[in-house]
């Protein structure tokens, strides 16, 4: 049995803190600690039964469920609202949390986040030199331009942007995002979004940053990051067998890298999609608790 502990940190404009919370198993004093960090359109939440299952089997882990910035609860942050100031973002967590950071797993848009961290660690911008182990869960490490964009995420966003707020009533929302053509299981995962305002039900969502932090997502190249010894000791990139968010070529060069890296390996999943955590958490178990 899993405990945990949810914190909504004091933040200033100089020095915000992510909401994030702690995942321990119960009873555990945990030696190391590993950040967590969802997809766009996520939060914390969204991994803390797949997190409880980690901490129950690695007792001497805890794990760090972070709303990145402009997500669930981390709103207001100040622009510019790209990879690398999410990743600069991490440092305040590490900072409340008044322990070391050994490790991060990243999923998606969150992978790529966690990536640019490792570069932070790697150039000296964070403390602690190298992470002991790091993920990259589903998340294409290069740039993507043109057809190569996944369309799915921009999608959501431009459904969104159009809802009419505030919504009488979460029942509403689901209606009205299924109407426009999202699946029951994306409004759903959507609707966790929601939130009761002085004048009803509206999204606790920053649109205009969650779409600047995906046009930045799609420019960056975080290869040299994956690549360098000086972020992470141990990387792991797990793979959905059935998803089309990581095309062919990166995952040709992710399993060239992991023939030549001691440090770098490669797991797909062949039955999972791109949420790997929902697809195959038996296997996403295997994967992330073997090295850890």
């Amino acid at each position: 049995m899993s405990t945990t502990k949810s914190t909504s940190s004091p933040s200033s404009e100089s020095s915000p803190v992510l909401h994030h919370a702690v995942v321990t198993a119960a009873g555990a004093t945990p030696e190391r600690w590993m950040l967590v960090l969802h997809g766009i359109l996520g939060s914390g939440p969204n991994w803390r039964t797949f997190a409880r299952r980690v901490v129950d089997a690695r007792p001497g882990w805890g794990l760090v469920l972070v709303d990145l910035r402009a997500h669930g609860l981390s709103q207001d942050l100040a622009p510019p609202h790209t990879v690398e100031a999410a990743a600069a973002d991490l440092g305040g967590v590490a900072a409340a949390l008044g322990h070391g950071v050994h490790g991060v797993m990243g999923h998606s848009f969150g992978g790529k986040v966690a990536l640019a961290y490792l570069g932070r660690r790697a150039r000296g911008e964070e403390p602690g030199g190298p992470v002991a182990r790091a993920f990259v869960l589903d998340s294409d490490p290069g740039a993507r331009f043109g057809e190569r964009r996944d369309p799915s995420s921009r999608e959501v966003l431009e459904v969104l942007k159009g809802l009419p707020q505030p919504f009488a009533s979460r029942e509403a929302f689901l209606e009205q995002v299924r109407g426009r053509g999202l699946s029951r299981a994306v409004a759903d995962w959507l609707a966790m979004n929601v939130r009761r305002g002085d004048d009803g039900l509206r999204l606790r969502l920053d649109l205009g940053a969650i779409e600047a932090l995906l046009e930045d997502y799609f420019a960056q190249d975080q290869w040299d990051a994956l690549e360098d010894p000086r972020g992470a000791e141990e990387v792991r990139v797990v793979l959905g067998g059935k998803s089309t968010s990581v095309p062919e070529d990166t995952r040709a060069r992710l399993v060239a890298l992991a023939a030549t890296s001691p440090r770098v390996s490669v797991r797909v999943l062949p039955e999972a999609g791109h949420w790997v955590h929902v697809d195959d958490p038996e296997g996403l178990l295997s994967a992330v608790t073997e090295v850890l």
